[in-house]
């Protein structure tokens, strides 16, 4: 029952190259840093990610995409980094662009045992009817778009059918954690951390401050040990801001 691993490094040491990855965080808010370094280290490559977003140049995912680490990545968000933005319309890199709804629901799925949903987003657009570009080839032509998908009434409202996503590994950051992995986020960071958590065959998780089993108020768990594998003592970890704004 004790999922207490000594390092980062051990934590990550089975993921391997074309692993597919959860990683939690929202914009800067929430990111396992001390884990998304400890992958960086092993060298790991061609790596398969699901996340909001890719980070920004220096900091998440951003850093492995820097490093060529990453194949290709499933999001919502492109956000303000300019090496993505690079590596996709060079065709460096595979891109699936999906609702943020939609990319929650189907880490939430995934983690329920629940295949597949209808929703509303997307329909009447190419997320439904197919043709958005995946992966770019020589002169900025698409050598790879998204097939269509299946379109159903319900009760005289379109809905498009989407597919939950599962992991091979998933990498969050909760405030504090017990020994048994339950998990509990703070404010904002409790953004795609449970839902990948939940969706990953194996669920690693760095926290800020441990405690043993029955310190934490069963009441205020968001993420249950049953879904964690392994947790990682991370400290005091450095929290970015993404826009600092002052009165004048």
């Amino acid at each position: 029952m004790d999922k207490v691993v000594p390092s980062a490094a051990q934590a990550v040491q089975d993921i391997s190259d074309g692993a597919s990855l959860a990683v939690g965080g929202f914009g800067l808010c929430g990111v396992p840093m001390v884990l998304i370094d400890a992958v960086l280290a092993t060298g790991v490559r061609d790596l398969v990610t699901v996340s909001n977003n890719c980070g920004i140049d220096d900091w998440g995912l951003g850093v492995l995409l820097n490093a060529k680490r990453i194949r290709r990545t499933t999001g919502s968000y492109v956000g303000e980094n300019k090496e993505f933005e690079r590596q996709f319309l060079s065709g460096e890199l595979e891109v699936e662009l999906t609702p943020q709804g939609t990319l929650a629901e189907r880490l939430r799925a995934g983690g329920a045992g629940i295949p597949a949903f209808f929703t509303s987003a997307g329909v009447g657009t190419q997320v439904a009817e197919g043709g958005l570009p995946w992966r770019y080839g020589d002169g900025g032509a698409i050598a790879l778009a998204s097939a269509a998908k299946e379109v159903r009434e319900f009760d005289g409202r379109l809905y498009v059918l989407e597919t939950a996503i599962r992991t091979d590994f998933a990498l969050v950051h909760a405030r504090y954690g017990d020994r048994h992995g339950n998990l509990v986020y703070e404010n904002s960071a409790a953004n795609f951390n449970p839902l990948c958590a939940a969706a990953a065959r194996v669920t690693i998780a760095e926290v800020e401050e441990l405690l043993e089993p029955g310190e934490i108020d069963p009441m205020t768990v968001h993420t249950p040990g049953v879904f964690v594998q392994r947790v990682v003592l991370a400290g005091d970890v450095e929290k970015k801001i993404e826009r600092r704004t002052v009165a004048k």
